[in-house]
């Protein structure tokens, strides 16, 4: 019996708690010949008779009256359950799960949630940031943050982030007192140099750039790190020089503990990107979300 269609029941409870067809009938918005039919059938596939009707009243019997004592809050339950799937389709509420590099959970998404998170307090975002470029679909997450390199096939791309990055190079003083001053990306070649690894053993490639001449190199050095604390911590200490975001080697350059290198060649690239698989049926978090980024981008363009 535990595939008697759901719609059957329904249709006897609203019938015995209403003591009318028609009444139930109004109340559901179909015809009083429907519930009929779905009472008959329901009576069929039980073989018990669950309604004593007359022209003047209907009233269950002993086991209709049984089946509605246990039947009603289930239903119950069960009309509840789906109700809640509204905060899912049309409100801006649940969970929304993220995968993010960790250079965009440092540099601008704590700012972007934030102002995202007063505006739908019902949302719970969930940001797990790594540099494996995972399949975040795969993975369980509803979007993921990538620059346009590492952006899978079929996805729907939103930009986040600045639009546009740079990559400087930089040293202590001491360093290049004691080593020089690399006139040419090549030259780095013959220097010690602190290379980023990522958790997925993937090396950076250090690219330059400079009046449409390109330059690439594989560098060379003591120390290699997934971390950019224990790297920048290295070049200011002099172990050698360092390649990273812009972003993130500003404070040691500002306050003269590196000395940028090379800069005329410094190579610019588009900025980050949060994308998604195209569905018919988005969850409403990550619609707020992309419709939230549409609209900053509209206010504010960003750099």
């Amino acid at each position: 019996m535990s595939d008697l269609p759901l719609s059957d029941l329904d249709a006897f409870t609203a019938i015995a708690r209403e003591r009318s067809f028609r009444a139930a009938a109004r109340k559901r918005g179909v015809s009083a010949s429907s519930l009929s039919d779905s009472l008959r059938r329901l009576e069929e596939r039980l073989g018990v008779r669950l309604l004593n009707r007359t022209t003047r009243s209907v009233t269950p019997t002993t086991a209709g009256e049984r089946l509605l004592a246990q039947l009603a809050p289930a239903l119950g339950e069960v009309a509840a359950a789906l109700g809640a799937l509204d905060n899912f389709r049309d409100r801006p509420a649940g969970t929304l799960r993220l995968n993010v590099p960790t250079i965009a959970a440092r540099l601008f998404l704590p700012d972007i949630a934030c102002r995202f998170l007063k505006l739908y307090p019902e949302i719970e975002l969930e940001i797990v940031a790594e540099d494996t470029f995972i399949d975040v679909l795969a993975a369980g997450f509803d979007a993921g943050i990538r620059y346009d390199e590492r952006i899978e096939r079929d996805m729907i791309a939103v930009p986040i982030g600045p639009r546009r990055q740079r990559y400087v190079t930089a040293a202590s003083p001491a360093y290049l007192q004691e080593r020089g001053m690399p006139q040419h990306p090549r030259d780095l070649l013959e220097h010690s140099c602190i290379r980023h690894r990522f958790l997925s053993g993937i090396g950076l490639t250090w690219e330059f750039e400079r009046g449409g001449e390109t330059f690439a190199i594989s560098p060379s050095g003591a120390l290699t790190s997934n971390s950019i604390e224990i790297e920048l911590a290295a070049a200011v200490a002099g172990l050698g020089i360092i390649s990273s975001f812009q972003e993130l080697l500003e404070p040691g350059l500002a306050s003269g503990q590196l000395v940028a290198i090379l800069d005329d060649w410094a190579s610019e690239f588009s900025g980050p990107y949060l994308y998604y698989a195209s569905r018919r049926h988005m969850p409403a978090a990550l619609r707020a979300f992309v419709d939230f980024l549409k609209l900053e981008r509209q206010r504010a363009p960003l750099g």
